[in-house]
């Protein structure tokens, strides 16, 4: 029967970085990375490392001691994390973009209804414009 020594990769969040800790057959290396995102691919580096022989080998990562905790630390940043955007910053990133992109249809709505309340219209048009108008500034949000 052949044994299978275990590789693990613990994680800790230290401030802004993540410190990566793989241990494996007799050997124990340490780095750190900016974000989780980072650090999951510095640990397979440092797997590289600590069991260049093992082909196929099975990682477990942790964090607070749980692959669970890992995992789903993982998968959130990876899920709000644009691509073109540094892994450090996905929420305060997708937070601005939000709004900004509600402040540009609020500015919208306000340029739209303020044409229509300015724009000369006879009698028979003015209660189709009064009704875009309110409909766009009710599109918000």
């Amino acid at each position: 029967m052949n044994t299978v020594d275990p590789i693990t990769a613990t994680y800790v969040h230290d401030d802004a970085d993540w410190t990566i800790t793989v241990s494996g057959p007799g050997k124990e290396l340490t780095d750190r990375a900016p974000g989780i995102i980072a650090a999951r691919d510095r640990a397979d580096q440092l797997v590289e490392k600590v069991a260049p022989e093992h082909g196929g080998r099975t990682v477990v990562h942790l964090l607070n001691g749980s692959a669970f905790d890992f995992t789903a630390a993982y998968i959130e940043a990876r899920l709000t994390t644009p691509s073109t955007q540094p892994a450090s910053a996905p929420k305060a990133a997708a937070t601005t973009t939000r709004k900004a992109t509600s402040a540009r249809k609020e500015a919208s709505a306000r340029k739209a209804a303020t044409a229509s309340a300015e724009a000369p219209v006879d009698d028979a048009d003015a209660s189709k414009h009064e009704e875009a108008a309110v409909a766009t500034a009710g599109s918000v949000g």
